[in-house]
């Protein structure tokens, strides 16, 4: 069955939409194509990385997020909010606060994640002493890294360290004990993850790992930072809660880029944040290059979680808000090791199931249609200029070769062709080198 926008987190709003190429250009899968001055995007090939988003000059990209009436459906309400929140505010409100202030704006339960990033950290090191192979292994926090290794580099599914993601665990633990406590029904809990992307939504409601998230939807930092905003003007400083000694600044360093492996005990890991870095770096694992480099950290959007598309505040005082709390809580672990690794041999931080490749389809089912088509695109590519302007609709001249292949788009649709035709060379002259 063939993707639609109801399996991915952002779509196109064609009314604001310009047809100015910038979103198919940035594209890092070539799954947005320009038709009728309106872009159109690939759901088959699109990562949601959110790039397309970030340089959208007219905001024409959206994001697809859990809606209010989504909320109301549950009985009982979780906020989850990612530590991003607490550097949204500047350095007068502190986390505890935030925190507070999201049970006065409808929710009957909040849960900091920052203390279940540590927890998970410490399950990671237990991984990595218990399993000397593959080398490197990679983070699985972020769902776009996730998403880019089963598509652009299948072979690298097996090197995904097999532990799911704090907001996963934390759901998990929360609806187990909320249902005892407050005596319900596990369905009639709503946990929702506070989100800095809306790549969240995918793994919510398309999770790579497990039958069926422990989350129940996600509501964009965007959209529920006024709320927190006037609700702080209105009612002061909030009262502090119990949460406030348990913060961790171990945890909450897991939103910017090497907080991850800040605190585990190996010295040969690396980090890297943003869109670009992050695919050449596993380019350079792909071909052998870091294998004696222990965990590897991808965080897709630049300065990692703090450059979310869906934040508020200037990613450069987002971060340093960030290592300011980090100071502040310390470094000093607030989990206890022992009933960590209890958890770990239970299994209770593993995946389901492993990640599956997901590669592109190929041209054709039929094998022997597919090399047919593969020649044809491979003529079709000689007769183009090569210039990748994006005047057909496509990113480049191989996209392009590759779509006419597909029958999904026409030869006369590049203009350096239509003004050969016109001058009368030939219908399949070679491009002169």
């Amino acid at each position: 069955m063939a993707e639609t926008s109801l399996f991915h987190s952002i779509r196109i709003d064609k009314k604001k939409c310009i047809g100015c190429v910038a979103c198919m250009k940035i594209c890092p899968t070539r799954a947005i194509r320009i038709r009728n001055q309106k872009a159109n995007i690939a759901y088959g090939k699109c990562i949601d990385c959110g790039e397309c988003m970030r340089v959208c000059p007219q905001n024409a990209i959206v994001p697809i997020t859990t809606s209010s009436a989504d909320l109301n459906r549950f009985k009982y309400k979780v906020a989850l909010p990612s530590p991003v929140l607490y550097f949204q505010f500047g350095h007068h409100i502190m986390p505890h606060e935030i925190l507070s202030v999201l049970k006065e704006i409808g929710f009957n339960h909040v849960y900091d994640e920052a203390l279940v990033c540590e927890m998970v950290g410490l399950a990671i090191e237990q991984y990595l002493d218990e399993n000397k192979s593959p080398r490197p292994i990679i983070s699985s926090t972020c769902p776009v890294v996730v998403r880019l290794i089963q598509r652009l580099f299948p072979t690298l599914c097996k090197n995904i360290v097999p532990i799911e993601p704090p907001r996963e665990i934390a759901a998990k633990n929360l609806r187990d004990e909320l249902s005892k406590e407050k005596n319900l029904l596990k369905e009639d809990i709503g946990i929702i993850h506070i989100t800095p992307c809306a790549a969240k939504m995918v793994s919510i409601n398309h999770p790579a790992t497990m039958k069926k998230s422990f989350l129940d939807g996600a509501i964009s930092i965007r959209e529920i930072y006024n709320s927190i905003m006037m609700k702080i003007k209105k009612l002061g400083r909030p009262s502090i809660l119990q949460t406030q000694n348990r913060i961790s600044g171990i945890g909450i360093g897991w939103s910017i880029p090497g907080g991850e492996i800040r605190a585990l005990k190996y010295h040969n890991c690396v980090s890297v944040s943003g869109l670009h870095d992050t695919i050449k770096i596993l380019e350079d694992v792909e071909s052998g290059k870091l294998k004696d480099i222990e965990y590897l950290e991808c965080l897709i959007c630049p300065d990692g979680c703090v450059g979310g598309p869906l934040t508020v505040e200037n990613r450069f005082i987002a971060k340093s808000n960030a290592l300011r709390l980090i100071r502040m809580y310390g470094g000093k672990k607030r989990v206890d090791s022992n009933f960590v690794k209890k958890l770990y041999n239970d299994k209770f931080f593993s995946f389901e199931s492993s990640v599956q490749p997901k590669p592109f389809p190929p041209l054709d089912t039929d094998r022997t249609k597919a090399i047919k088509k593969l020649k044809f695109k491979e003529k079709i590519a000689r007769k183009l200029s090569g210039k990748d302007c994006g005047l057909c609709g496509a990113p480049d001249c191989i996209t392009f070769a590759e779509d006419v292949a597909r029958g999904e788009a026409k030869l006369e649709d590049c203009i350096y062709i239509k003004i050969k035709r016109s001058k009368g060379e030939g219908k399949y002259e070679k491009k002169k080198t």
